[in-house]
């Protein structure tokens, strides 16, 4: 067991808006890095693709100026930079840690498993959204991809449902 703590290890971790992700991330502190650990977390947020609007008659798109592109593309980049910040704040106790940041754009489901194969990654650590059956099909499953398609064991781990709130 000594050889497994002392082996320095990459570690993914997916990170969104959600709470889930955030949930993973916490979990992964308190149960994966062991004390005096050489793992290093690589934390990582994907802006998805902007969306491509199609006008109903199937003629073309609509046009955005560049203002409202611009405004778009500094919202994004936005709200990427507070998520990694949050998430980074919530690693700042861990000394024993090395913490990076990636911030990257495309698809989650693609961009994930290609990170995961880049770094060479030792485990994905990623939050569940708990979408249902139907949610699920529609939508398709990050996490799900990702089993599918990573090659280094994956951790999915669900938020517990609050009891304050009948969702």
């Amino acid at each position: 067991m000594a050889d497994v703590a002392a082996k320095e290890r990459m570690i993914l971790v997916a990170v969104d808006e959600g709470e889930e992700s955030m949930h993973a991330l916490s979990w992964c502190l308190k149960n994966v890095v062991s004390e005096n650990s050489k793992d290093t977390l690589s934390l990582l947020y994907v802006k998805p693709p902007r969306a491509v609007y199609t006008a109903i008659d199937g003629t073309g798109g609509y046009l955005f100026s560049s203002d409202i592109l611009a405004t778009m593309d500094k919202y994004s980049n936005d709200v990427a930079e507070c998520v990694v910040d949050k998430a980074k704040k919530m690693c700042k106790d861990r000394h024993d840690v090395k913490v990076e940041t990636r911030i990257d754009h495309g698809d989650p489901r693609d961009v994930i498993c290609e990170m995961t194969q880049n770094l060479g990654a030792d485990m994905l650590v990623m939050g569940s959204h708990g979408y249902g059956l139907f949610k699920r099909a529609f939508l398709g499953s990050v996490s799900n991809h990702c089993v599918q398609n990573v090659q280094c064991p994956v951790l999915i781990v669900k938020k517990p449902k609050s009891t304050a709130t009948n969702n």
